[in-house]
């Protein structure tokens, strides 16, 4: 049994210290995750506090034969799709582009253009994804991102691997459709590769 496993285990028996441990092993998937989704530094801090908390009152409902993360994750993105929903309903459009998000930089780049080309590129990729429907950007996220299984998103997102292959098709397509229009070409093979 590894590390993670016991602390699982002596979490879901109610230790608050064990979670904790999970908590420090997953705040950067979860904050990263849902900064993708939100695309808004504060947003993602709170959505990723709550991720943990709807995951601390619901471990007698995780299932020890899927992966943790995977089941984590899933919180994750569903809440977030919540909040998506949530602002469309509230804001009709957002008038200001958001920066890049700050663990996306790299500290290797010294040179100012290349940085500059960096940060270009990373704000391309966030302005593809804010197109793209919240299935679909959800589904792009995991697998692109956080490169997981069709099986892992199927699971996180509750429907078949058949549903999953389907709306990576249709993300992909309407991504290059979107990267054709705004001329974010590189962007977008950033966002393939």
């Amino acid at each position: 049994m590894n590390e993670e496993q016991l602390w699982l285990d002596q979490a879901r028996k109610g230790d608050k210290d064990a979670f904790g441990q999970l908590i420090d092993a997953y705040q950067i998937p979860v904050y990263n995750l849902a900064y993708r989704m939100l695309n808004n530094s504060g947003e993602a801090e709170e959505a990723a506090q709550e991720a943990f908390i709807r995951a601390y009152t619901r471990l007698e409902s995780y299932n020890p034969d899927h992966k943790f993360s995977t089941w984590l994750l899933s919180i994750t993105s569903n809440y977030c799709i919540d909040l998506l929903r949530k602002r469309r309903a509230i804001f009709l459009s957002i008038d200001e582009p958001l920066g890049a998000h700050p663990a996306l930089r790299s500290d290797k780049i010294k040179e100012p253009e290349a940085q500059v080309t960096l940060n270009e590129q990373q704000e391309m990729v966030q302005s593809l994804l804010e197109d793209l429907p919240d299935e679909y950007r959800q589904a792009v996220v995991l697998r692109y991102w956080y490169e997981l299984s069709y099986e892992e998103i199927a699971d996180s997102m509750e429907t078949t691997v058949s549903a999953i292959k389907s709306r990576l098709f249709r993300a992909r397509k309407l991504l290059a459709e979107i990267g054709v229009k705004k001329g974010l070409i590189s962007a977008l093979e950033q966002v393939m590769a």
